[in-house]
C-alpha cells in the first residue's frame, strides 16, 4: 500500500520508549488492517534496533490476530460451517501465510484416492479399513496421543506436510472425507478421547431414557485406526467412573465444538511449554466460539 503522511508518521514513532505512545500508534495502524503488513514487514527489515524489530512483529502479529478473530466468526456464525475450513483457519494462527490452495489440493488428492478405492458393496468395517489403509498405510500418517505435547500436531498443514498429527488434526480428515464419500462417521463426546462413531444405517436411532440417539456400530480411534465395540467404550467409561448409559457420551458432536476442543487442548499445550502469550490468544478464539458450544 502506498505509504500516506499519517502512516508515515505513525512509523516513526514505533521506537517511542513510553508504551503508552506505542500503545497509541498500534492501535492506529491497526486501523489499516492486513494491507499494512507488507509496510510493516519492510520496516522490520530495515530496522537496526532490536527493539523495534520485537515491537514491529508484535504489530504484524496483532494485525493477523485481529484478521484471524474476524475470521473465526464469521466461520461459527456461518449457518453449516465446514470442519476443514475451521481447521484452517487455527493453523494460520501459527502460520498466517498458509498456502490454502496447496492445502486443499493435497486433501483433494486423497479424496479421490479414497473414492477410488470405495463402493456400495463394502460393509461398514470395510469402507473403515479402506480408510485406515489409504490414509495410515499409504499415506503413513502417524497419529499421535495429546499427551506428547507437541504444539505442531494441532496445524492441519503440519499433519498433511509431516504426516505427522494428533487425534484433532488426523479427526478433522477423517469426518470431512467422510462427509465428502457419504460415510456416515460423527465425532462422540468421550472423556479425555477423540472417538469417531460408524452409524449403523440400518437402524438409525435408539432411545436412552428420554432421549432419542443414532444407533453406532462401532467406534474408530484416530490415533491408528483401531476399531472398538459399544463394550470396549462402556468399559473404558466405567474405569473413568463415568456412567456408560449417560447419552451425553454417544450424541453428536457439531463442528464448533470439535474445533473449540482443538483449541483447548491447544491453549494447555502452550501453557506447558510456557508460551502464555500464545495459550493467552487461543483463549481469546476459544471466547469468540463459546456462545455457540453451549
Amino acid at each position: 500500500m502506498q505509504l500516506n503522511k499519517e502512516i508515515q508518521a505513525l512509523f516513526q514513532l514505533i521506537d517511542d520508549p513510553d508504551n503508552e505512545v506505542f500503545e497509541t500508534v498500534a492501535h492506529q495502524l491497526l486501523q489499516y488492517g492486513k494491507e499494512i503488513v507488507p509496510s510493516l514487514e519492510y520496516l522490520w527489515e530495515s530496522a537496526e534496533e532490536e527493539n523495534v524489530q520485537e515491537r514491529i512483529a508484535l504489530l504484524i502479529h496483532r494485525v493477523h490476530f485481529k484478521e484471524l478473530q474476524k475470521e473465526l466468526s464469521d466461520w461459527c456464525h456461518a449457518e453449516q460451517p465446514e470442519l476443514l475450513r475451521g481447521a484452517i483457519i487455527v493453523a494460520q494462527y501459527q502460520y498466517p501465510e498458509l498456502n490454502i490452495p496447496f492445502l486443499l489440493t493435497q486433501f483433494e488428492q486423497i479424496r479421490k484416492n479414497l473414492w477410488l478405492e470405495l463402493n456400495n458393496y463394502l460393509t461398514p468395517i470395510e469402507k473403515v479399513n479402506t480408510f485406515n489403509g489409504i490414509l495410515y498405510n499409504y499415506y503413513k500418517l502417524q497419529g499421535h496421543e495429546l499427551k506428547e505435547k507437541n504444539p505442531d500436531h494441532f496445524f492441519i498443514n503440519k499433519t498433511l506436510e509431516s504426516k505427522q498429527g494428533n487425534v484433532f488434526t488426523i479427526g478433522v480428515l477423517y469426518l470431512a472425507l467422510a462427509e465428502l464419500l457419504d460415510i456416515p462417521i460423527y465425532a462422540v463426546a468421550i472423556p479425555q478421547q477423540f472417538l469417531l462413531a460408524y452409524v449403523d444405517t440400518l437402524q438409525h436411532f435408539y432411545s436412552i431414557g428420554d432421549e432419542t440417539l443414532r444407533r453406532i456400530s462401532f467406534f474408530i480411534d484416530m490415533v491408528g485406526g483401531m476399531v472398538y465395540t459399544q463394550n470396549d467404550v462402556e468399559f473404558y467409561l466405567q474405569k473413568m467412573h463415568c456412567d456408560p448409559k449417560n447419552p451425553q457420551y454417544y450424541e453428536e458432536q457439531n463442528t464448533v465444538q470439535i474445533i473449540y476442543q482443538l483449541l483447548e487442548e491447544l491453549s494447555q499445550c502452550y501453557k506447558h511449554h510456557n508460551m502464555e502469550d500464545k495459550a493467552d490468544d487461543i483463549n481469546l478464539l476459544m471466547q469468540i466460539l463459546e456462545p455457540r458450544v453451549a
